[in-house]
């Protein structure tokens, strides 16, 4: 098979692509990246020195892709299918990436601070720092109940890269900072990301692994 895809189950960013190849009913094999074992890491960093999962291979045009985001650039490009992830119209493009942007830096970025923290050993940890991302996430959830009060996907009727972004980044968000009733249109808009057979998908093979999530218990 022509695609590889070098991931963990657990990570959310390796969501993101796991998405459009479900939604596009792409076909890849798929390579579980353990980085706690001397072999797979090793493997996983002769493929990519900087060890930052998730990576594409593409073995048909000699292609090493990482990073999320330009992963569904290069299948959009590359390997389009039904559902269009980057549109063709210009402005709505910008849109698109915007959003994508905006989950990644301001839901995904302070949610993993928060998550992080928990990691640490004692005496080790940063209180004001998950306050800070605390109060980040809360803000991002206010910029997205405006947003989608009148929308059905992130930027409008269509399901595109935004909305690979928006649902790790509101899964995970959820449950380390909970919208509660205060953001209905977010919760609602989470709700419907969920209940996407390719988001779906990717939360099923991701439960083995939920009890390595150090809020795996609220």
């Amino acid at each position: 098979m022509s695609l590889t895809m070098h991931l963990h189950p657990l990570a959310s960013f390796c969501w993101k692509p796991l998405i459009a190849l479900y939604e596009n009913g792409t076909p890849f094999d798929a390579v579980v990246v353990d980085l706690g074992n001397e072999q797979s890491r090793a493997a996983f960093l002769k493929l990519w020195p900087a060890g930052k999962m998730p990576v594409l291979r593409d073995e048909a045009l000699d292609q090493t892709v990482p990073e999320s985001t330009i992963i569904i650039e290069y299948l959009n490009a590359h390997y389009p299918g039904p559902v269009e992830m980057i549109p063709a119209d210009v402005d709505l493009a910008r849109k698109v990436r915007l959003a994508d942007r905006f989950y990644d830096f301001h839901v995904q970025e302070p949610m993993q601070k928060i998550v992080g923290d928990r990691l640490r050993p004692e005496g080790r940890t940063d209180p004001f720092g998950v306050e800070q991302a605390r109060a980040q996430l809360r803000g991002s959830y206010a910029i997205i109940e405006q947003d989608m009060s009148s929308r059905i996907w992130a930027t409008g009727e269509a399901f595109t890269m935004a909305d690979c972004s928006a649902a790790p980044a509101l899964f995970y968000a959820n449950k380390v900072e909970p919208f509660g009733d205060k953001y209905p249109a977010v919760r609602r808009y989470h709700d419907r990301l969920l209940e996407r057979p390719s988001v779906a998908r990717v939360i099923e093979e991701a439960q083995p692994y939920f009890k390595f999530f150090p809020y795996n218990n609220g």
